[in-house]
């Protein structure tokens, strides 16, 4: 079949749908691929990089879409667009199922099939073609760059010459995709990072990254996010008073803010408020990555950059993965190639759209002139709950005595096993040892017996585990080379005086090594 990618007519778009190495993956597949001219020119791809790709390069829309089987591209198909959409074909893009469902149902009437990207079911199995977390992530890691082009100081504190420079403060409201990449952005670029979320489970996550969960003094049980699809579920209105009040402890404190929440389908939620954007110190920035859906800043306006009269600047652009078209549209492309892959499994050029697939099925919004939207929901839960544990049983004192005795004639019949199979070790290499190796053997057995007991009764206050361990060995190897360091021997001799020397290195390398750690926590 024929997979085509047209030029995004959307103002402002400069993603696209192929790329010439996505291309080259679709054709092993047994696709022809097929793109209007300049469709990848404002992503960085040009014309020639298709051709030599072995892409063929029509010169109109049109023409694509009369050619192409299947139709991939990014943003909603326009009016125009759908009229050229024809039965039997496939088109594979951002749909919004929800805002477009006369779209959607002129397209179940005219015979296509219609695969919307943002509907692929968020399950392990369809992670590598989740275009909704991959622009996600490219959006998170944008905020931030935005934000500090717009900010009046540096990310890190500095000390310099000319004064000291405080670091940066860093709210990111949501730690879903796009929020864990503004989080990795603003710590690797030292800023003093925050995150809250309403899923205390992702503070972990939060915290391993280098920043700092914000807790609300609050209790509720929290609805699983696998039932979600693995987003925020919606909160009680207490829990919500309480994280607003804790949003107006912070507004003052932060310099920039990131808010991130936003669940499919639904108007985003507004967390940042008018007064808290009052409080805010001049030149704070305010990025709302949910912009599209209204905002969850109460002063953001679609698309544009406003400053408020506290000169606060609010950001609201709602084209963030556009703004690194290259990066995007290599992430979107991957995507709708692993898709294709599911779609074509025997690698033959021939579509095989198996409604019984999960991810095919979630994704299929049109399909044999029907609306197969809202799909069912999918056989595997996004995230596996975890298995519940009974709590344990309570013994009695009497319980306890046996399991007690028990243990304890299970560890002596361990040890007198232990001992038969050395005592017979040791009775069979005397059979056939002479009597001078045997006193030898014996004193090498009881040494390392002793050596062990030793070594590992050695306290460790002021060392770390390890140290203190070595330093036990190197104490016994000291002692055992002063032994021997007067042999008439003179290699022998040599080899006492040699570790001598190097256990001693050890020692008191590791008594040096103590005493500038302690070092660290004394106050000067």
């Amino acid at each position: 079949m024929k997979i085509g990618t047209p030029k995004e007519i959307f103002e402002g778009e400069a993603r696209v749908a192929m790329t010439p190495d996505s291309a080259l993956q679709l054709q092993k597949l047994g696709h022809e691929c097929v793109v209007e001219t300049g469709a990848g020119a404002k992503a960085g791809f040009a014309d020639a990089d298709y051709k030599a790709a072995g892409v063929e390069v029509v010169k109109t829309a049109a023409a694509l879409w009369k050619a192409a089987d299947i139709v991939a591209k990014v943003r909603v198909p326009d009016a125009a667009e759908m009229k050229r959409l024809r039965e039997g074909q496939t088109l594979i893009s951002f749909f919004s199922p929800v805002a477009d469902e006369d779209k959607m149902k002129a397209a179940a009437d005219k015979g296509a099939t219609v695969i919307a990207m943002e509907m692929i079911p968020r399950i392990s199995r369809a992670q590598k073609m989740d275009a909704l977390s991959s622009m996600a992530n490219i959006a998170g890691y944008r905020a931030v760059i935005e934000a500090g082009n717009n900010f009046g100081r540096f990310f890190t504190g500095q000390i310099t010459a000319a004064g000291k420079v405080p670091p940066a403060k860093v709210l990111v409201v949501g730690a879903g995709v796009a929020g864990l990449a503004a989080i990795g952005t603003s710590t690797s670029l030292g800023a003093i990072t925050y995150a809250f979320d309403v899923r205390p489970e992702v503070a972990e996550q939060v915290e391993s990254m280098g920043a700092e969960f914000v807790y609300l003094d609050f209790e509720e049980e929290q609805q699983d996010g696998a039932s979600t699809g693995g987003y925020a579920s919606v909160s009680s209105p207490e829990f919500r008073e309480a994280q607003l009040a804790k949003f107006r402890e912070l507004a003052p404190e932060v310099d920039i803010v990131i808010t991130t929440a936003l669940i499919p389908n639904r108007e985003a939620p507004e967390l940042w408020t008018e007064d808290m954007v009052k409080s805010m110190k001049a030149g704070s920035v305010i990025v709302d990555l949910a912009a599209e859906k209204g905002g969850n800043c109460k002063l953001t306006v679609k698309d544009e950059k406003i400053v408020t009269d506290n000169g606060v600047t609010i950001i609201g652009y709602t084209d963030f993965p556009s703004r690194m078209a290259t990066q995007s549209s290599s992430l979107y492309a991957t995507n709708i190639r692993h898709l294709m892959t599911d779609l074509t499994p025997e690698k033959d050029g021939v579509v095989n759209h198996n409604m019984e697939d999960d991810v095919i099925r979630g994704a299929t919004i049109a399909h044999a002139k029907e609306v197969t939207f809202p799909p069912p929901p999918p056989k595997v839960a996004a995230i596996a709950a975890a298995p519940k544990k009974e709590a344990p049983k309570e013994l009695t004192a009497e319980e306890k005595r046996a399991a007690e005795i028990e243990a304890f004639k299970l560890q002596t019949r361990n040890q007198v096993g232990l001992l038969a199979i050395g005592g017979g070790l040791l009775l069979a290499v005397g059979l056939v040892a002479p009597a001078s190796f045997m006193q030898h053997f014996i004193v090498f057995i009881l040494s390392v017996f002793i050596g062990f007991q030793v070594i590992w009764n050695v306290a460790h206050s002021l060392h770390t585990p390890l140290m203190a361990v070595t330093n036990a060995i190197s104490s016994i190897i000291i002692l055992g080379a002063l032994i021997q360091i007067g042999s008439s021997s003179l290699l022998i001799t040599l080899l006492a005086a040699l570790a001598v020397f190097m256990a001693s290195i050890n020692i008191f390398g590791g008594f040096l090594v103590t005493r500038r750690m302690l070092a660290m926590f004394q106050k000067s």
